[in-house]
């Protein structure tokens, strides 16, 4: 597979230089508001591999690698309703994930007992970087799956 052209956020630097801000403020504010860079990664990678993304689903595992995250649990992120590997706090982050991205499956798209759930465990300013967060990670992928953006993993080795 080859790309269509280069990423829209190459092409147009301002609009990259917008999203690099807006991801360091989201960080900054997960760590202000104790969520883990290791929840924000897995519940980025669960986005990117629902979207398809090569590049990000790459670019999740590696950042959650390099947060300290297992590849065991990085591996089980597909299948995280289906294992014990995650806690109750990573698991309402993850279906947040899904229902924020699977907009289209669902006639109520984020079910009201999703949203209770991820409030259950995030208070608002938390709970606001992680749909922001969410919101910038599907943002990525559709950029990334619209140009047809391919993962060179074998240049990573």
């Amino acid at each position: 597979m080859k790309s269509r052209t280069r990423n829209p956020v190459i092409i147009l630097p301002e609009a990259g230089q917008a999203l690099q801000s807006l991801g360091k403020a989201l960080f900054a504010s997960a760590e202000d508001n104790k969520v883990p860079a290791r929840t924000l990664f897995l519940a980025y990678l669960r986005v990117s591999q629902i979207n398809r993304d090569s590049v990000c689903v790459d670019l999740h595992s590696r950042n959650a690698m390099a947060a300290g995250e297992s590849i065991e649990r990085i591996l089980a992120v597909s299948a995280w309703r289906e294992t014990t590997n995650f806690s109750e706090a990573e698991r309402a982050a993850l279906a947040l994930s899904e229902s924020m991205t699977r907009l289209h499956d669902q006639i109520d798209p984020v079910p009201e007992e999703v949203y209770q759930e991820a409030a259950l465990h995030y208070d608002e300013a938390a709970l606001a970087t992680l749909i922001t967060g969410i919101a910038t990670a599907n943002l990525y992928n559709r950029l990334n799956v619209a140009t047809r953006q391919v993962v060179d993993v074998l240049s990573h080795k």
